[in-house]
């Protein structure tokens, strides 16, 4: 049984998305960064970088337990252990990898500096929260072409659609169907999957 320590933010939700979609059994503790659970002794002893998500597999690789942080690790470990939603591909495989980083790295930083400047930054700069809209909006255009003609990211659908889901779900009030139609349609899809209710329900299913 795979421990999942998580909390209902974009990287959290990756982290139990992907675990529920590999069919791998694991229990989800809720870690309430607001509550500042992420700071508390017990959890420290988990990820001393007091940041969600994290793991702890006690059959990991070769028998052996495993501590794992990082939403991306995670996501690709649970993949991979579970032998599911990696392409088997070459040039799927590296467009998911592609397609992963892009998601781990562009969109989610751009994603977390908007929340930075609009509701933790003691001044807000109109100016510096509509640079960072633009950048993100330019990123999911991106993702947007990729996805017309095709159902998931990589083609098959992969752990880069997890890795980007939370993140689409998260700030769908800033992507209109209109004029994201290609990336619309893959958030619904990826919304009827039975993993992925599972996965987001530290969010819709707010204490």
């Amino acid at each position: 049984m795979i421990d999942v320590y998580a909390w209902r933010t974009t990287n959290g939700l990756r982290a139990t998305i992907a675990l529920a979609e590999s069919g791998l059994p694991h229990r989800v503790i809720p870690i309430d960064v607001g509550a500042g659970a992420h700071k508390a002794p017990e959890y420290l002893r988990v990820n001393p970088a007091s940041q969600i998500p994290a793991i702890v597999d006690p059959d990991g690789p070769g028998g052996q337990p495993l501590t794992l942080a990082q939403s991306g690790a995670i996501v690709l470990y649970a993949c991979q252990k579970a032998g599911r939603h990696v392409p088997a591909d070459p040039a799927d495989y590296f467009r998911a990898m592609q397609w992963c980083m892009q998601a781990a790295s562009d969109i989610a930083g751009t994603s977390a500096a908007m929340n930075q400047v609009e509701n933790v930054a003691p001044e807000k700069v109109p100016s510096t929260i509509e640079l960072f809209r633009k950048r993100f909006l330019r990123y999911f255009g991106i993702a947007e072409k990729q996805l017309q003609g095709r159902e998931y990211l990589a083609g098959p659908l992969s752990f880069a659609d997890f890795m980007l889901y939370p993140n689409y779900a998260l700030r769908r009030d800033l992507l209109p169907p209109g004029d994201f139609p290609a990336l619309a349609a893959w958030g619904e899809r990826m919304a009827a999957r039975a993993g992925v209710q599972q996965g987001m329900r530290l969010y819709t299913e707010k204490p």
